[in-house]
C-alpha cells in the first residue's frame, strides 16, 4: 500500500495540495494522511473526497521521531520530526515502511507531501 503524506500552512488552498501531491507522484497513492490537528481542514477533506481516498488523522505521537529525508526546524519544533508530510506518510504506512523519496512542496510553498510504502509482510 502507497500512502501520500500531506502537510500544509494554515490558508492553503486545495490546489496548493493538488499540486504538491501531483509533483510527488501521488497519482499511485491508495490513502492520505495527515497529522491529527490537520485531518478536519475542510481543505484536505476536499481533496480526500475529490480523488475518492481514505484520509488518516495521524496521531502525533505517532509523527515524533519519524527518520525523515528533510528537516524543518519549524515543524521539528511543532511535530516532533523533520517533515510532517514524510512522517504522516511513514506512521500510516506502518512498521517497516520506506519513503519513496523526499517531501515535495507545492509551487506556492503552502502545501508539501512524500509518498511511503507498506512493507510486505
Amino acid at each position: 500500500m502507497i500512502v501520500a503524506g500531506i502537510g500544509f500552512r494554515k490558508g492553503a488552498r486545495i490546489d496548493s495540495l493538488r499540486d504538491a501531491l501531483r509533483a510527488a507522484g501521488g497519482e499511485k497513492a491508495q490513502a492520505l494522511a495527515t497529522a491529527e490537528d490537520k485531518a478536519d481542514s475542510p481543505v484536505i477533506q476536499a481533496l480526500a473526497a475529490e480523488m475518492a481516498l481514505p484520509l488518516h488523522a495521524v496521531s502525533l505521537e505517532s509523527l515524533q521521531n519519524q527518520a525523515t529525508f528533510t528537516q524543518s526546524a519549524r515543524v521539528q519544533a511543532h511535530y516532533g520530526t523533520g517533515s510532517l508530510a514524510e512522517a504522516a506518510a511513514l506512521a500510516d504506512a506502518g512498521p517497516g515502511a520506506r519513503l519513496l523519496g523526499p517531501r515535495v512542496t507545492s509551487q506556492d510553498g503552502k502545501a508539501t507531501a512524500a509518498l511511503a510504502e507498506r512493507s510486505p509482510i
